[in-house]
């Protein structure tokens, strides 16, 4: 039986530490918080799982709030006028539903059920000295915990990391008490609101420790009029502050939203980072090597809302590799194998989000516009959110997209919104 240690309790972590465990391998976790620590803390990330990314929680029979959770349908696409208009409004429709659980709800449920199932859980943080012992007792050790000291060991992928200091200021408030989109009051969707030279704002319908609720989360220019929450630490000025932006930059949004509250006093988020690639292998003083997992070697800006994503299909590659290894060592080149045959799947993903950042090319403004007349082109940009390798072959080069935008008008049909 093999020995496998995973350092950190989140997506990537716990689905591959209980696939591992489904397959028979001795398994311990590494978390520095309990279950119960988990539950009543502070929110951790947004989150919305596509269908690509669910069907590995579902493989695995992970999938545990798969009915009490909102099903997606849809993803719709809004630009603000600098008047309060919409002159782009319109929503596409997914092939497959998606989801979003509060991971305070999942993994929290996760480690439980790991530890039910004979895992052993270790309830302690980690530093580097403790993967050099690590490393001699473990056939394997995966660093899944994308924050503090540990990732240090990983080296900064220059050649991969165009951005060297944050591009978005990010603040998140989970909510209960916002009204449905009047247009489409039936259909859960994740709405995404541009601001041109300004940000973002998505709303997201989740599943929290109480029951349904709606993320509000903006992504700020760095030294915008978004960028003001860094220094707020009161949750219900956190609040206020994203509804009077709401207010003053979608209108339309802030409507549905005058009745809203906080889900609980931990439901507000706020913070930023550098979209960061890094190198797969992290060496120790003692000579071991680690594995890095998810967003500790692949840290993309959250503005295409693909972490959970690329943290679920990472996990779903790497248990892949795991078990077609058998009983041989996990050495420093099958380590870096295992991240190339992840990288082939979230290079897409890293493309298209770096691209995002920046301030759209015209092509890019005519898809967008293009999708407001064309249900064909809505519904095939919005399922690039589930499969980004496919926004290869309209999205990036103004040729491309010049094409694509050629053939799918003289096929298309009316849009619905």
């Amino acid at each position: 039986m093999r020995k496998i240690l995973i350092v950190g309790a989140g997506q990537s972590g716990l689905q591959l530490a209980l696939g591992l465990q489904s397959q028979g391998y001795e398994v311990t976790v590494m978390s520095n918080r309990t279950p119960d620590e988990i539950r009543g803390g502070r929110v951790m990330s947004t989150q919305c799982m596509f269908d690509r990314a669910l069907s590995h929680e579902r493989d695995l029979e992970i999938n545990f709030w798969q009915n009490q959770a909102p099903k997606i349908e849809g993803v719709g696409i809004s630009v603000a006028g600098p008047d309060g208009s919409r002159p782009i409004d319109w929503l596409g429709r997914l092939k497959g539903f998606a989801q979003s659980v509060d991971q305070r709800v999942k993994m929290a449920g996760w480690l439980e059920t790991f530890a039910q199932r004979g895992g052993q859980l270790v309830i302690h943080g980690a530093a580097v000295s403790d993967l050099d012992f690590f490393a001699r007792t473990y056939d394997l050790v995966l660093v899944a915990a994308g924050k503090g000291e540990l990732v240090s060991m990983f080296a900064r992928d220059g050649e991969r990391s165009p951005y060297d200091a944050p591009q978005r200021a990010l603040a998140v408030s989970y909510v209960n008490g916002l009204g449905p989109r009047p247009e489409h009051p039936e259909t859960e969707a994740v709405r995404c609101n541009l601001v041109p030279g300004v940000g973002e704002l998505f709303i997201m319908p989740s599943l929290t420790n109480n029951g349904r609720c709606d993320i509000l989360f903006w992504e700020g220019i760095p030294g915008g009029p978004l960028d003001v929450f860094q220094d707020i630490r009161d949750p219900a000025e956190h609040l206020a502050t994203t509804l009077e932006l709401m207010e003053r930059f979608l209108p339309w949004e802030y409507a549905r939203a005058t009745k809203v509250e906080l889900t609980d006093a931990g439901g507000t988020l706020a913070g930023r980072y550098a979209p960061t690639v890094r190198k797969p292998i992290g060496r120790l003083p003692g000579g071991g090597a680690v594995l890095g997992v998810a967003d500790v070697v692949v840290a993309n800006d959250p503005i295409t809302g693909q972490g959970s994503n690329s943290a679920s299909k990472c996990a779903a590659t790497y248990l892949d590799s795991i078990l077609e290894h058998g009983d041989r060592p996990f050495d420093e080149e099958w380590m870096q194998a295992t991240f190339d045959r992840n990288w082939e799947s979230v290079r897409h993903t890293t493309r298209w989000t770096n691209a995002m950042l920046a301030p759209p090319p015209e092509h890019v403004l005519n898809i967008i516009g293009a999708a407001g007349q064309s249900q064909q082109i809505a519904d095939r940009f919005v399922n690039g959110f589930d499969d980004p390798s496919d926004l290869e072959d309209y999205f990036f080069e103004p040729e491309k997209a010049n094409a694509f935008l050629a053939e799918a008008t003289a096929a298309a049909g009316p849009a619905d919104s």
